[in-house]
């Protein structure tokens, strides 16, 4: 077995922009559940799903966002976006996608007066498209979940 995908293996973009992330999380819901027939299981029905996650980066990468957000005019103004996080090691080989991605500004400081560490933002973000998360191309949702959508 060769190099592994470590959390330093990952490229990741935000729109456009290749971004330095020190921690990137996404979280998918899926409400599917078992079907009961006089509470006995009798299959599985579909469920609501929902995807949201969290980007913790530096200082000089959360301007380049500002950036972005000063040209919309404001944060919460910020059109939609897509993450692509990708790593190649060679020998493995890793990409998740969330699409329509929208911010929500929560943690913005976390500072220490000791000091020591490099300041650190965090930034939530929900997944808004009927895209939703697609994993090594494959997407989460099925296309007949979709087709009235996209």
């Amino acid at each position: 077995m060769g190099k592994r995908i470590s959390g330093k293996s990952f490229d990741t973009t935000i729109g456009d922009m290749l971004v330095h992330v020190d921690k990137l999380t996404l979280s998918i819901t899926d409400n599917s559940g078992v079907a009961k027939s006089g509470g006995v299981p009798n299959g599985y029905v579909d469920g609501d799903v929902e995807a949201s996650g969290e980007v913790e980066m530096d200082v000089a990468n959360f301007n380049l966002l500002s950036e972005q957000a000063k040209a919309a005019g404001s944060w919460r103004g910020m059109p939609t976006f897509d993450i692509h996080t990708y790593a190649n090691t060679g020998d493995e080989e890793f990409k998740v996608e969330a699409f329509g991605c929208k911010f929500k500004l929560e943690s913005l400081l976390d500072n220490d007066s000791k000091g020591g560490e490099k300041t650190v933002l965090k930034i939530a973000f929900d997944v808004t498209s009927p895209d939703f998360i697609h994993i090594n191309g494959v997407p989460y949702l099925d296309a007949a979940e979709t087709e009235n959508l996209i």
